[in-house]
């Protein structure tokens, strides 16, 4: 009987260790994405983004915070990598990088780590205050906006990233436009007529402010472009993301509220 106990025992221990990890091994071989710049870049735009939400684990599979994993990023000793998993959550991995990789997969991963450290460590702050006139001459500011929940995109004309998200974004403003409490505002770089010329043939839904460069540089200090804010109702930060993949996963959680 005693026997019995302590077999049941061992596999009940067992089986709650296993139950407890809910992801498995890599979707990509950790060295052969190594091989070539072209490869790395294609799986990282695809599947990496470092501005979402993720369980980040260390090079021992040990759970740690985002912001150390960023951290860790930005020193181009690792290279993020996805786990598969049953439980829908991302699960994201340091690897280390090999000594024969292709410099540029070390230099890639090591900006954009800091540029998602930068974004993620503005996240739970104050928007800073601000008051300016969009192209229709609207005074958009913290009193205007106060109570609302606020999207606000960074950009500029000559930035390719930015405008080939134009379809997708228009398309967010469509989906939320019964949403009294939700405004979408953009902070340009370009002069009001060069922004008017460029936005005829290619519109953009969202309330456009210019000459936003010196405060997109200096008070903002944002790196990276496009990059998109959310403000809760108080003009605290929720979330800072680079791409429209995770504005409209983070926007969905906030928007809940």
């Amino acid at each position: 009987m005693k026997k019995l106990f302590s077999i049941l025992s061992v596999f009940l221990i067992f089986t709650s260790c296993f139950s407890q990890t809910k992801y498995r091994n890599p979707e990509v071989d950790p060295v052969q994405i190594q091989d070539k710049f072209e490869d790395w870049s294609a799986y990282q735009s695809k599947k990496i983004m470092l501005s979402r939400d993720f369980i980040a684990l260390d090079s021992q599979s040990k759970e740690i915070t985002k912001e150390a994993f960023l951290d860790e990023l930005t020193k181009g000793n690792f290279i993020p990598i996805r786990l598969l998993s049953d439980d829908g959550n991302y699960y994201y991995k340091l690897f280390k990088i090999l000594p024969n990789s292709d410099t540029s997969i070390k230099a890639t991963i090591a900006q954009e780590a800091f540029d998602a450290y930068h974004n993620f460590k503005m996240e739970g702050t104050a928007f800073p205050k601000f008051s300016f006139k969009d192209l229709n001459g609207n005074l958009v500011s913290n009193e205007t906006m106060k109570g609302k929940i606020i999207v606000i995109k960074c950009w500029y004309i000559h930035c390719a990233a930015c405008i080939k998200e134009f379809p997708k974004v228009n398309a967010l403003v469509s989906k939320y436009k019964d949403r009294k409490d939700i405004l979408f505002v953009s902070l340009a770089e370009d002069t009001p007529e060069q922004l008017k010329v460029f936005l005829a043939k290619r519109p953009l839904s969202y309330s456009v402010i210019p000459n936003m460069k010196v405060y997109m540089n200096e008070t903002l200090q944002l790196n990276a472009f496009p990059t998109h804010f959310i403000l809760n109702k108080e003009g605290v930060i929720k979330k800072v993301v680079s791409n429209y993949e995770s504005l409209e996963v983070a926007l969905a959680k906030v928007s809940l509220n």
